[in-house]
């Protein structure tokens, strides 16, 4: 009893979280054999499930919790193991009791095995007077047509895809069920073939004509399965895997998005593409958080291609940070710019705090104009691995100041109340609207984006990555001078730590527009080299499904945070095919000035 006790407040906690859940997803949850669970009932009550199955014998009147006589346990009662803690959970207010069935099979005899039940029901009325819960019988049950001289409280699994009961008889049909393995033996991976496709679609059709809660059982036990009865309308889901399929069906709806932003697809010319031809300038753009499957998710999105993905050059890339094999933005990025691996949180600073130089610094005292862009606020890690020197990502008043005293010629992004206090007009002038930037004469210019953090796509920023990384190229190509610009697409990464798959489809479709326009002016130009990769991946996204025709995508996350798989790094324009292979992160700065010669 103590032991009962003690599982009955540990899971009050989560059963909070999963009452929220419930209100998400109409689809009900069914705990198949649920007195299998090692914890019978609370398990299944904790994780939110709707629907609850337990197997009786009536045994010396005795109503016993065993699928066989053979397992029969005299401790093992319907009582102790789900009146009880059902009654409990209901005079404690624990969680929150909405549309629970409580399914009992019977396997014993049916008329006096459901009478014992009812005489044990009537011990709770809490239970049976419940408007939230029902009492459905299954299994051996009484002749339908006895249905209705039975209490109120007791309702019955009605196993027929058929109606021929009287209407008294029928009011007490809480479900409909049958066996899947009547229609179809698939199991679970891959697909229905199309013919059981269209066999289960008509059952499931011609049952819930009948009006009444549908269920299969002996079903297949899988994400696909659950996925796959969830968009057949299939009101009931059968599984064993308790935790697993309520965590999946309830953030099934947060985990589709049908694209409603798209990026227009460029097709390059490839008149310059990996020629052995000098290269003027250099155009990097950083997806942050981007791996394979952020651009799989875009692209499959975006009517199955971008922009991104014309390009032919492409290679693999680690990321792996000097005291972590994970990094972070600061770390991945410090190392594409400067060439030297260094620990979480630095920013242009080696592993011992050291600063070192990174390629703007480099760049500029050759003559290059430099530029950042980004939907970060300016400050934040991977833009300010560009041009600062701090030892941690934390310090924005110092890294705001490196911005200041910076060679840069060109920056737009977030941000701008960190400089309300700072000599920001000393070094740049800073103009409120970007159509101000091509009139402008000065060498040094300055756009914010926004007073704090950049509107998401979501929160409708709309085309302004694209149009800034084209007026961008515009101000710092408007001469003879060579320049350097990198571009960040930076809140793909943030969606990721969200796991907001609409976020991030959003945002990696948005930069794609951003290359976009540096592919149009590589083509135009062509002595640019433009090159596409990410510091690191967020969230071990992985699709699972979609549909291409209505731009559908459906998506889970692994994490909340980055991981450590390589990202890939596409390039494009003169020596692009320099870029091919698998290779650390530092590589990308060595590789970017031996394309120049420098």
């Amino acid at each position: 009893m103590f032991l009962l006790k003690k599982i009955v407040w540990v899971v009050v906690f989560f059963i909070t979280i999963a009452s929220y859940g419930q209100e998400k997803n109409t689809a009900l949850i069914h705990s198949h054999n649920d007195y299998l669970q090692s914890v019978p009932f609370w398990t299944a009550f904790s994780n939110g499930l709707n629907s609850i199955e337990v197997d009786v014998y009536l045994n010396d009147k005795s109503l016993n919790v065993a699928h066989t006589e053979a397992e029969i346990d005299a401790e093992r009662t319907l009582e102790k193991l789900y009146l009880e803690p059902l009654n409990t959970a209901i005079e404690n207010k624990i969680g929150t009791v909405q549309q629970l069935i409580l399914m009992i099979d019977v396997k014993s005899d049916a008329i006096t095995t459901l009478n014992a039940i009812i005489e044990s029901l009537k011990k709770y009325p809490k239970i049976i007077e419940h408007p939230e819960i029902k009492i459905v019988v299954s299994g051996n049950r009484p002749d339908a047509e006895n249905y209705r001289n039975y209490p109120e409280f007791i309702f019955f699994d009605h196993q027929k895809i058929t109606h021929n009961l009287s209407d008294e008889n029928w009011e007490r049909v809480a479900m409909v069920s049958t066996s899947f393995k009547q229609y179809s033996h698939w199991n679970g991976k891959g697909r229905l073939t199309h013919e059981d496709l269209e066999n289960v679609t008509r059952v499931v059709a011609q049952a819930k004509s009948l009006g009444k809660t549908f269920r299969f059982w002996a079903t297949p036990d899988s994400k696909t399965a659950w996925r796959t009865f969830v968009d057949l309308g299939v009101d009931v889901i059968n599984t064993d895997a308790i935790y697993e399929c309520s965590k999946y069906v309830r953030s099934l709806d947060s985990r589709i998005h049908k694209a409603t932003i798209f990026s227009e697809v460029y097709t390059p010319n490839f008149k310059s593409d990996n020629r052995d031809k000098p290269i003027k300038n250099i155009i990097l753009m950083i997806g942050d958080g981007t791996g394979l499957s952020q651009i799989s998710a875009a692209a499959l999105a975006n009517k199955g291609e971008l922009t991104l993905t014309q390009l032919k050059s492409l290679g693999l890339v680690k990321t792996q940070a000097a005291d972590d094999f994970t990094t972070d933005s600061a770390a991945g990025a410090t190392a594409m710019a400067t060439g030297i691996k260094t620990n979480n949180r630095a920013i242009g600073t080696d592993s011992k705090g050291k600063p070192i130089p990174n390629i703007i610094e480099i760049l500029s005292k050759k003559g290059y104009k430099t530029g950042i862009i980004t939907t970060d606020e300016i400050t934040g890690a991977t833009p300010s691995s560009f041009y600062a020197h701090q030892i941690d990502r934390s310090e924005t008043l110092a890294i705001a100041k490196d911005l200041i005293s910076s060679p840069l010629n060109f920056f737009a992004g977030g941000g701008k109340s960190t400089f309300h206090t700072l000599p920001i007009a000393s070094n740049f002038s800073i103009i409120n609207q970007l159509n101000e930037l091509s009139n402008q004469k000065v060498a040094k210019v300055g756009f914010f984006l926004s007073e704090n953090g950049v509107p998401s796509m979501s929160n409708g920023r709309g085309n302004l990555l694209a149009e800034t990384t084209k007026q961008g190229i515009s101000f710092l190509s408007k001469d003879d001078a060579p320049f350097f610009l990198l571009v960040e697409g930076a809140q793909i990464d943030s969606f990721g730590h969200y796991n907001d798959i609409g976020g991030l489809i959003s945002e990696a479709i948005d930069f794609d527009t951003a290359i976009t326009e540096a592919i149009k002016f590589a083509d135009r130009d062509g002595e640019t080299l433009v090159v596409i990769t990410a510091d690191h991946e967020t969230s071990g996204l992985s699709l699972l499904d979609g549909d291409m025709n209505t731009n559908k995508i459906e998506a889970d996350f692994a994490s909340h945070d980055h991981t450590g798989v390589m990202v890939p790094i596409f390039a494009y324009g003169p020596g692009s095919g320099k870029f091919q292979g698998v290779y650390e992160n530092t590589a990308l700065f060595s590789k970017i000035l031996n394309a120049l010669n420098k």
